[in-house]
């Protein structure tokens, strides 16, 4: 989940990435408790079922990458998972976050940097995951390119990210909660004043989920395919990336 000046463009751009930085810093004491509260506790099923389709039951001593880690709530539901031996690199570009985040998952290993420009070499990782993240990129393209960049051919990348409903009423009953009951409880809990103003306009501007296949496709990925959840307020894309042992 996002928190933005109303003042920022949506675009992208070093201001929208040096803003958001600057906000979740602000928040990230109460960030855990926001997430959950805002999505009733729906987090964590979504969550679990994005590790669920990373297919780390084929190497699960390997190393795994968790982009825009956050807390590390999504880089901990793989590293907790029985049978997992492998490690978890949890990159996010806000310290604070990575900071409350320590001590949820001993194979978890935070790192602070940009997912535009990883310090890793080519073909590192056996997969990776992206929770509640993409939105915040700068250039959603560059993102995508530079997570296939670092990943072994045939490992997966899960997205687990916010769309919107496409029909009503629950499209008209989403967006009467997103846009006029989140960002009032987000400033209430958060006692930040801007907190939350951004989730509307953010999920307005993303692309919908058969655009983000395609994008994910060009980025070189292949067999990605998609499924909404809780009818079309969340939505899980998995992509394989090109190369060896993907038929090509």
């Amino acid at each position: 989940m996002f928190a933005t000046d109303r003042e920022l463009p949506i675009t992208g751009g070093a201001p929208k990435r040096d803003y958001v930085r600057r906000v979740f810093g602000a928040i990230a004491p109460r960030y855990d408790l926001l997430n959950h509260v805002l999505s009733a506790n729906f987090d964590r099923r979504w969550r679990r079922r994005a590790v669920d389709e990373l297919g780390w039951e084929r190497r699960p001593d390997g190393t795994y990458l968790d982009l825009c880690a956050g807390t590390l709530d999504l880089a901990a539901e793989l590293g907790n998972r029985q049978g997992f031996a492998g490690r978890v690199v949890a990159i996010d570009f806000v310290q604070e976050m990575l900071r409350l985040g320590r001590g949820k998952c001993a194979r978890a290993l935070p790192a602070n940097a940009d997912a535009l420009e990883l310090p890793f070499g080519e073909r590192v990782f056996d997969g990776a995951t992206i929770g509640f993240g993409v939105r915040n990129l700068m250039d959603l393209d560059a993102g995508l390119r530079e997570v296939a960049r670092v990943l072994k051919p045939a490992a997966r990348l899960v997205i687990l990210e916010f769309s919107t409903p496409t029909r009503n009423p629950l499209r008209g009953l989403y967006l009467l909660y997103l846009r006029n009951v989140l960002p009032r409880i987000g400033r209430f809990v958060s006692k930040h004043r801007d907190a939350y103003d951004w989730l509307p306009a953010s999920i307005d501007a993303f692309p919908p989920p058969g655009a983000l296949a395609e994008r994910m496709s060009q980025a070189g990925f292949r067999e990605v395919r998609y499924r909404t959840m809780m009818g079309g307020i969340c939505a899980i894309h998995v992509g394989t990336k090109l190369g060896l042992g993907t038929g090509d």
